[in-house]
């Protein structure tokens, strides 16, 4: 039987004492796309964020491994160079730091590795192909006058190049128009394999259109209340979340 990539058991995990994750496990296989959807302040970006070792959310209980690794205790940029990938909801401008450098000096941090300036330039060119991203946003400081459109293609223009094994992707989708989130969609399609998995925040199943999803998660207050296949997206935006509500009193 196939080991887990990821592992989370009767995870607890909150914020300045706050408890907000309540007993959550999740197991996610190599090759599987999953579909994290509950209503907001139900625990979804606590849940990616304390996957990452954001320093701000604390676990209180509970285990969590990455191709059998203890998480709980390494910090974030070691989870980054095993393979972990968190993309934003919101993702942050940063003047001085081209989009090129910035990417550049990622991929030789997380693979330890010296990066060929020529390879480099051409995988960076045909990604941003791929994206439908002007060329010269690669010498743009990093998200600094970008649109909202254009810094959710720069996210997954990092996930492209940075080639990890497990990608959060928290709610990539939102605030794009229909074209944009068609040609996300392209880009996460293009990065998925075999060999990687995706954990997806979504309110809109746009997203998924070029993908197979494996399973689904409810999360209502801290705790996975369903769980299903693909159709239960459908029969989520047919019911909403109210008649799961009562399931997390």
């Amino acid at each position: 039987m196939e080991k887990d990539l990821l592992a989370i058991h009767d995870l607890h995990a909150g914020v300045e004492g706050r408890e907000i994750l309540k007993g959550l496990s999740l197991n996610v296989k190599k090759g599987e796309v999953h579909v994290l959807l509950g209503p907001n302040g139900s625990g979804k970006s606590t849940l990616m964020n304390v996957i990452m070792g954001h320093p701000k959310y604390q676990v209180t209980e509970g285990t969590m491994t990455f191709e059998g690794e203890d998480l709980t205790s390494m910090p974030t940029f070691e989870r980054a160079r095993q393979g972990l990938f968190l993309s934003f909801q919101t993702p942050e401008e940063i003047p001085g730091i081209t989009v090129e450098n910035m990417l550049r000096t990622a991929k030789q941090a997380v693979t330890g590795q010296k990066i060929k300036i020529t390879a480099f330039k051409k995988e960076l060119k045909a990604a941003m192909e791929k994206l439908q991203m002007n060329p010269e946003y690669a010498d743009r400081y990093l998200n600094v006058g970008f649109s909202g459109g254009e810094k959710k293609r720069t996210e997954i223009l990092q996930l492209l190049m940075l080639q990890p094994k497990l990608a959060l992707l928290d709610e990539t989708d939102s605030g794009l128009d229909v074209d944009a989130v068609q040609i996300v969609s392209k880009g996460v399609s293009a990065f998925h394999n075999e060999e990687n998995a995706c954990i997806i925040i979504t309110h809109n199943a746009r997203i998924l259109s070029e993908l197979k999803v494996d399973r689904v998660h409810v999360l209502v207050k801290g705790s996975i209340v369903a769980e299903g296949g693909a159709e239960l997206i459908d029969e989520i935006n047919r019911n909403g979340f109210t008649h799961l509500i009562g399931q997390a009193e």
